[in-house]
Formats: structure tokens, C-alpha cells, sequence
């Protein structure tokens, strides 16, 4: 595998923060919702991970472009990951941004439960993606 260089290892190392910083909070949404703090679960997740995942998305492109060509969105583990960064985002502004407004609507406690359930899932999926690269 080569060495790619210092500042590859520096961008390896705050995508990895980054993703820790993304996906840490999803820990403690069940207890926020089970509490009734809906609007929290929401905020927390647009205050810190949807800014999160955008800096992981250019984190991740910065360490494809700094892999000397081994890394290459052509291959399955990376295409898979850019379409599930794509799912996460569109599922944090479409399914639990609408709770920020909290009005006790059934249906928004719905939307932020499939939300954070979904994104709970990319957690796995991407971790998976990251540490096995299948295609690669």
C-alpha cells in the first residue's frame, strides 16, 4: 500500500474524527426522544452532525484525491459510500429538520424516528463500507 504522505494521514485522521463527531450523538437520541425532547434530537443533529457529515463527505474526497490513484470513486466501496453519504443527507433535511418546528404532530415524531432509525443504519453500513471496501 505505499506511503501516501503526511498530509493523506492528517486528512485520514479528521475523517476519522469527523465520523466519530457525526455519528456519536445518534447514542443518545433514543433517550431524547423516549423523553420527549423531539426539538433537542432534532437540533442536536442539525447543529452537529449535518455539518458533520458535509465536512466528512470533503474529508473523504480529499483522501481520494491524496491516494496516488488506489483510491478511485469508480470502485463499489466508494460509489456505495458517496450514494449512502447522499441518503444520510437528504434523510437528515427531509425526515428530522421538520422536528426542529416540534408542535407535538404525531406524525413529525414519526418522521424523526424512521430518520434517526435510517441514519443509525448508514452508521453500520458505512462502517462496513470503510473497514472491509468491498469491489476494492
Amino acid at each position: 500500500m505505499g506511503y501516501r504522505g503526511d498530509l493523506y494521514n492528517i486528512f485520514l485522521i479528521a475523517h476519522v474524527i469527523t465520523a466519530v463527531v457525526a455519528f456519536g450523538p445518534l447514542f443518545v437520541y433514543p433517550k431524547l426522544h423516549r423523553s420527549g425532547q423531539i426539538s433537542s434530537v432534532a437540533g442536536l443533529h442539525m447543529r452537529v452532525v449535518f455539518p458533520s457529515l458535509t465536512a466528512l463527505w470533503v474529508l473523504g474526497m480529499g483522501l481520494a484525491g491524496l491516494s496516488d490513484g488506489l483510491i478511485k470513486v469508480a470502485d463499489l466501496w466508494m460509489t456505495l459510500s458517496i450514494i449512502l453519504w447522499a441518503l444520510l443527507m437528504a434523510v437528515s433535511w427531509f425526515l428530522i429538520r421538520p422536528a426542529l418546528r416540534d408542535d407535538g404532530d404525531e406524525r413529525t415524531a414519526s418522521m424523526l424516528s424512521a430518520g434517526v432509525g435510517i441514519t443509525h443504519l448508514g452508521l453500520v453500513i458505512g462502517l462496513y463500507l470503510m473497514v472491509f471496501k468491498p469491489g476494492f
